[in-house]
């Protein structure tokens, strides 16, 4: 028995000592005490909302809600319940959250590019541009927006007519638009839609195998739009064009009828929109500065032009540079659409945890709520980003 000993200690010390096993057992311990810290924090909190007999549970969801919403896509009446206050918000922020996350982006990419621009005026311009939108706090600039510009807006009798069109205003009272009215048939035609952006994506993938295998470009924008948009077009007329607009008309002292967006929604918009866009197009000019410049000169060496040269070749290997930080700034577009509430837009924040959480008094379940939604989003764009940055990554024998 003494001589298997020195085995066993030293059998003991390897896997004290084994890198691998300890981090397995660092990782155990914090994933326990956090287990830990969480029931405990849910144990106290039912303790002492028994105590000061406050009703726990989700049972209040189904009650009604009693209040109205200043705008929303879903059909909401005051008359539903607190679940339907939630679905609403949700709609509401992700709305507000996706519009600003691809304009961001688009006008970042833009931006970014023109900071190194050879021409002296036009980087000057956009490098102000980042420094001073970075700089000025993303609240101040929502009530900027809002105050500043929407509010002073014309009244609805003297509406802005936007491009010279009577059915699309814009005055103090928000931006009126055409609502489509969509008939029977009309899912043929977003079916159709459908099709034809799955098979864009299958000729671009061909095109693309196609050049990598012999090194000849083939441009797919032509057949790209033909199919797009065609093939649904040709299906919306051959059923009879089964799409109606409702047109917005001034009646008394307002306009009725068509699609609305208030004001407050276009100032956070436009105040997400420019304020990210500022960290775009950094990280946009970062990911181009981190391409060598021998690609650069080596594709000039070729006759290429300089927009296909950007597009094709330092675009493409940049992209492995922006994706990463990208991710941070569209979850952090999602996260600070909640400042909405300060003036008054209905987001998940404003119509829940603030006008719900007053009426039922359900603190602790709203605030839960609220934070699933967040977390869930968060952890979806991630991922997301994540799948496409590992597709892009250079893959190495």
């Amino acid at each position: 028995m003494s001589g298997n000993t020195p085995s066993s200690s030293r059998g003991v010390n390897a896997v004290i000592n084994d890198e691998r096993y300890r981090s397995i057992f660092y990782q155990v311990v914090v994933f326990g005490l956090f287990i830990w810290a969480v029931l405990s924090l849910i144990e106290n909190t039912q303790i002492n909302m028994a105590t000061r007999k406050m009703a726990v549970g989700f049972d209040f969801l189904k009650n009604t809600a009693g209040f109205a919403v200043a705008w929303t896509p879903l059909d909401y009446k005051p008359s539903d319940s607190y679940l339907m206050v939630y679905w609403v918000g949700i709609i509401n922020t992700l709305i507000l959250a996706g519009i600003s996350i691809v304009l961001a982006t688009f006008l970042g990419f833009i931006v970014g590019i023109l900071r190194l621009s050879k021409n002296w005026l036009v980087a000057q311009i956009a490098s102000w541009y980042v420094e001073v939108l970075r700089n000025t706090p993303l609240l101040l600039q929502i009530i900027f927006w809002y105050l500043g510009a929407f509010a002073n807006l014309p009244r609805p009798k003297q509406s802005i007519e936007i491009l010279g069109f009577e059915s699309l205003v814009l005055n103090n009272r928000g931006l009126y638009i055409p609502k489509p009215q969509p008939e029977d048939l009309f899912w043929l035609t977003a079916l159709a839609l459908l099709v034809a952006v799955l098979i864009a994506i299958v000729l671009n993938k061909r095109a693309t195998r196609k050049q990598q295998q012999t090194g000849k470009y083939i441009s797919t924008l032509v057949p790209t739009l033909l199919v797009v948009f065609g093939l649904p077009l040709v299906v919306f007329v051959l059923t009879g064009m089964p799409l109606d607009w409702e047109i917005p008309a001034l009646k008394g002292f307002n306009y009725r009828g068509g699609g609305f967006v208030l004001p407050a929604m276009l100032a956070v918009m436009v105040a997400l929109v420019v304020y990210h866009s500022a960290y775009a197009a950094e990280m946009v000019r970062a990911g181009i500065l981190s391409v060598s410049k021998g690609q650069t000169e080596a594709a000039s060496s070729l006759g290429l032009k300089q927009s296909f040269v950007m597009r094709l070749v330092i675009i493409p290997q940049a992209m492995r540079a922006i994706v990463p930080p990208m991710i941070s700034l569209w979850m952090n577009v999602v996260k600070n659409s909640s400042l909405a509430i300060a003036i008054g837009f209905p987001d998940l924040v404003s119509v829940f945890m603030q006008t719900s959480l007053n009426q039922s008094g359900h603190a602790v379940e709203i605030v839960a709520l609220v934070m699933a939604f967040y977390m869930t989003v968060s952890l979806t764009i991630s991922a997301c980003l994540n799948v496409y940055n590992k597709k892009i990554q250079l893959t190495e024998r």
